[in-house]
């Protein structure tokens, strides 16, 4: 198994513990406080490190299509039309480059 088959398993599994144990005892997690805060913004933190390790040894074509797609996210708040982009634009960049 590639280290990248290894975080993207490990993110699953910390995405769907989170939501079965949010869906098991969701009544009783605070939504207020720092604990609320904290367990709302994990699931952007994993997707953040996965980003992180991906971009981290990546060239031109992938930074150019990581800032294209942020530009797109920031200005759209569609992630279907970001993910679109974030392709078509890794895929045009890999030609030209």
């Amino acid at each position: 198994m590639t280290d990248h088959a290894i975080v993207i398993t490990g993110l699953i599994a910390g995405t769907a513990a989170i939501r079965g144990v949010g869906y098991l005892i969701g009544s009783r997690l605070p939504s207020k406080g720092p604990w609320a805060v904290g367990l709302n913004a994990l699931p952007g933190c994993m997707i953040a490190a996965l980003l992180a390790i991906t971009l981290a040894p990546a060239g031109p074509p992938e930074w150019g299509a990581a800032l294209v797609s942020l530009g797109v996210a920031l200005w759209s708040r569609s992630l279907p039309l970001t993910m679109a982009i974030g392709v078509a634009t890794i895929a045009l960049l890999n030609s030209i480059l």
